[in-house]
């Protein structure tokens, strides 16, 4: 499915579409482990606009874990909080999973599966198909171009589309924050960057995003698709039609034997 058709299809559904982003302690090799924890998922259900949070803290305050306590127990609160992530997940298998980059072990759906079974090693995941999740990172740079905006793209386009919401956090912010135990402000991040993707998701929808470098094949694909420019195909096509018509009439006339008699034969003497 093209790009364009497949934008159409998720605007079209969304009481269908979940946009989902997750935060996590860092992703180099200073965790205490392999693989980082996960530490807040954030999931909005565009067709409501209900966010879906899970995060360690919450699960401490459920627990009654004090917060400068809650770094004892990181094990035991991710694993529940996975466990209600999957929970919430299994319950909307029609659902579209539209994403930043959640494509692979380093950063992904993948990523979150490695570390639900790093807790619970006997049991599986709820698995969401593959043909469910959409990259709208992707997505904006096959509409746009590959080139439409510098490194790094999310930053970059939110400077140019609107301005950076004061609670979003760098990659590098988002791991001090989770060092310092600001798990509030580490959250709020992860739910920020979830709604500026359902609007850049919209404005995308309506070609409407800035970029830092224009795109004129996307511009001139953009117009052939326009509803002016297929009105004017029809008419020129209805002129085409119209020049063969006459063009056949004149020579069906010229033909015809009412328009070439026979002259009469001369009298013998």
């Amino acid at each position: 499915m093209k790009a364009s058709d497949t934008i159409r299809a998720l605007r079209k559904s969304l009481d269908s579409l979940i946009i989902i982003h997750y935060s996590c302690e860092g992703l180099d090799d200073t965790n205490e482990g392999l693989s980082p924890r996960i530490t807040s998922i954030a999931a909005l259900h565009v067709g409501s606009m209900t966010m879906h949070s899970f995060s360690i803290h919450l699960v401490a305050e459920i627990e009654k874990i004090p917060k400068d306590e809650i770094d004892r127990s990181y094990d035991r609160l991710e694993a529940r909080m996975l466990d209600d992530f999957f929970a919430f997940a299994s319950t909307r298998s029609d659902c579209n999973w539209l994403h930043w980059k959640m494509s692979n072990i380093n950063f992904g759906f993948e990523t979150l599966e490695h570390r639900f079974r790093v807790h619970h090693p006997d049991n599986q995941p709820y698995k969401i198909n593959d043909s469910k999740k959409y990259d709208l990172s992707s997505l904006i740079l096959i509409i746009y171009g590959e080139k439409c905006v510098d490194h790094p793209h999310m930053p970059n386009l939110m400077e140019l589309n609107g301005g950076k919401n004061r609670d979003v956090l760098s990659g590098k912010e988002e791991v001090e924050a989770f060092k310092a135990k600001e798990y509030v402000k580490l959250h709020k991040s992860t739910m920020s960057k979830v709604y500026w993707f359902k609007n850049i998701f919209f404005l995308l929808a309506q070609r409407k995003v800035v970029t830092s470098h224009s795109n004129w094949p996307t511009k001139v694909n953009d117009f052939s698709e326009s509803w002016f420019s297929k009105l004017a195909g029809i008419v020129a096509l209805c002129f085409v039609f119209f020049q063969i018509a006459e063009t056949a009439h004149k020579y069906l006339g010229q033909k015809s034997p009412s328009n070439n008699p026979v002259q009469p034969s001369g009298l013998k003497k």
